[in-house]
This record gives C-alpha cells, structure tokens and sequence, in this order.
C-alpha cells in the first residue's frame, strides 16, 4: 500500500491540539484496512518523522433518520454513516509534525 493511500487525512480537535503539544501525538483517519505497521511506515515516510507508539480505533458510523414533508405527505427515511479508522500517532522526543503546512518543523 502505498502511504498516500493508508492516511486519509489529520483530525483537528481541541483535546488533540493539546496532546500534540503537551505528548506529541498526532490523530489521523486511516484506511480500515491497514495495520499498526502500515501506519507508522507511512507516517515517518511522509513526514521524515520516528514514530514510538500507534493507537487504533474502528470507529462505527451513525445511523441517521430524517423526516421531510413533500407535496403535503410525509416521508421518513434512515441512513448510515460511513465506519472508519482512527489512529493516534506518538512520536518519538524531538520530533513533531506542522500539520496546517504539511511540512516537518
């Protein structure tokens, strides 16, 4: 697999901003397919980092219900997000990731 295929993109939340500062992790949505070792190679790959520790989380999506009113009926329907993969990525001291430019500091 290929790196660009195994990170789907970075996590922006405020108790992640903290850790990345206070404990150098990192969250990323990853492929569900892809292991602990898949990530942490893409991970120092596409950001010349060393990476200590990886954490993974099969997250289940949502089940949605939405009702609407069309032409004076009413209709219900149900839908499901999509599952996926979190990983939390901890690096090794000294190193650290810009992830609003994409570029190592």
């Amino acid at each position: 697999m290929n790196h660009n295929d195994i990170i789907i993109r970075p996590l922006f939340t405020e108790k992640m901003t903290q850790l990345e500062d206070i404990q150098r992790k990192y969250a990323f949505q990853v492929s569900q397919k892809s292991n602990k070792i898949d990530i942490k190679n893409a991970i120092e790959r596409r950001f010349d980092v060393e990476v200590q520790k990886v954490a993974t989380m099969n997250r289940l999506g949502k089940t949605k219900d939405m009702t609407m009113k069309s032409g004076g009926r009413t209709i219900r329907t149900s839908g499901k997000r999509s599952d996926w993969k979190k990983a939390i990525v901890t690096l090794k001291e000294g190193f650290s990731i810009d992830l609003m430019k994409g570029e190592i500091d």
